[in-house]
């Protein structure tokens, strides 16, 4: 799985013309699912996202979590992140889950959030989304559980 989170003071999701999903502070995670994704996968990211600590304690540090902000999440699915750019010049998708694996690990990500205590705002897999957002800092990370997990499952 991949995501990429931004720090936010504020973030929305449109469909259509209308706000579907919307949050002051806290994060805007886009979430990209792979063809190989697992439900471990997905615990292990949303266990490492909310205990991130890039908020800025008294000392201007990134120190404070999301629980120590009292922010909060918007999800939004994002199978672009999977996109090949090596050759020509339009992307290869054939990297991203298919639709059924794609929604089904995007929906547990969203349930085990909120079991983590943190229910998200979210998009609509699949839908035209329209996202904006104002990046606080900006703080941007790129997560990859390939990259995150000490026993990789691809070799």
């Amino acid at each position: 799985m991949r995501a990429v989170v931004t720090r936010v003071s504020s973030a929305s999701v449109a469909i259509g013309g209308e706000t579907v999903g919307a949050i002051e502070k806290g994060f805007l995670i886009l979430l990209g699912v792979g063809p190989e994704d697992t439900e471990e996968e997905c615990r292990f990211l949303a266990e490492k996202i909310v205990g991130l600590r890039v908020f800025s304690d008294e000392a201007g540090k990134m120190n404070l979590d999301l629980s120590q902000v009292g922010g909060r999440l918007l999800v939004v699915s994002q199978f672009t992140l999977y996109g090949n750019c090596r050759k020509g010049r339009r992307p290869s998708f054939t990297g991203a889950a298919g639709p059924a694996l794609g929604n089904r690990l995007y929906e547990r990500f969203l349930a085990l959030c909120a079991e983590l205590g943190y229910p998200p705002e979210h998009g609509e897999f699949g839908a035209d989304m329209q996202v904006s957002s104002v990046n606080d800092g900006p703080v941007t990370l790129i997560l990859d559980t390939d990259q995150l997990l000490l026993t990789p499952r691809h070799s």
